[in-house]
């Protein structure tokens, strides 16, 4: 991984291949190296993307004032900045979905299209999941991290997504078992009571082309919340993938797939690939 200074913090990057920017963000306790796993660009598209404030390799944590959707999009900009790439396809996972519809809105001229990957916010918090992961927080402060996600899994909270979920709840587990649990525990506090904007109406004036991916049977990633960004935002593609906790394959396989069409449809129709 590469690195660039912002705001007194090293920040992590990947940049893998040549040709059209696609920077993709990865979800709330998550980091680079484990999303791209899932990610398989075809030729003609260079894959980018960096560990967020509070995440994977970037450190210190800072400010945790600043642990929410308008600075992540910022520090986002300021990698391509740092690339010297002026505008790019960006796409994300659940919290990355929302960084990158962030950057739609408030830097519309650095933005070719949008990629939103099981979205978990439309422009108010889910209350439920900031709910839930306030008492991730609150298990990993009161007891050590490897204690509270003992703690955690007796919890209905917990029983009921396990039962609902499989992946969902091992995401979940994994918030504990982060070497730094304990050192990043504002952004399970700050970032799920944010929202990447609050006023839906302005999707409208998004007018780059958009996928929006979703699976059923999340609850952490509420299905309708990718039929309402993919409604309102004009001219945007909906696709359904099979749930990780049914078949990784074929949700790996369908993820790669959609997002092959979708970038060779609209990007070398377009001529942004010579």
């Amino acid at each position: 991984m590469s690195s660039f200074t912002r705001d007194r913090l090293e920040f992590y990057y990947l940049d893998r291949g040549t040709g059209v920017p696609f920077f993709f963000q990865h979800g709330l306790g998550g980091e680079t190296e484990k999303v791209f796993a899932l990610l398989e660009l075809p030729p003609g598209f260079r894959l980018l993307g960096m560990d967020c404030r509070a995440h994977g390799k970037t450190k210190p944590l800072g400010d945790v004032e600043k642990l929410r959707f308008d600075s992540m999009a910022d520090d986002l900009m300021a990698l391509m900045d740092h690339l010297r790439i002026d505008r790019a396809v960006l796409g994300g996972t659940s919290m990355g979905a929302g960084i990158a519809l962030n950057c739609a809105l408030h830097h519309p001229q650095r933005v070719l299209g949008l990629v939103l990957l099981r979205p978990a916010w439309l422009d108010c918090p889910n209350d439920t999941n900031a709910t839930l992961f306030a008492l991730i927080a609150q298990l990993i402060r009161d007891h050590s991290p490897k204690a509270g996600m003992q703690v955690f899994k007796n919890t209905h909270d917990y029983l009921s997504i396990a039962g609902e979920c499989s992946d969902a709840a091992a995401s979940l587990l994994a918030l504990f078992m982060d070497p730094r649990a304990l050192e990043t525990v504002a952004r399970l506090e700050r970032i799920p009571n944010d929202a990447p904007n609050r006023d839906r109406s302005q999707w409208r004036r998004i007018a780059v082309p958009t996928l929006v991916l979703t699976t059923l049977g999340d609850p952490v990633h509420p299905f309708e919340y990718g039929r309402v960004l993919a409604r309102e935002i004009p001219g945007a593609f909906f696709e359904e993938l099979t749930p990780k906790s049914v078949n990784l394959t074929q949700y790996t396989s369908g993820l790669r797939g959609c997002l092959a069409e979708f970038l060779q449809t609209q990007f070398i129709r377009d001529n942004l690939i010579t």
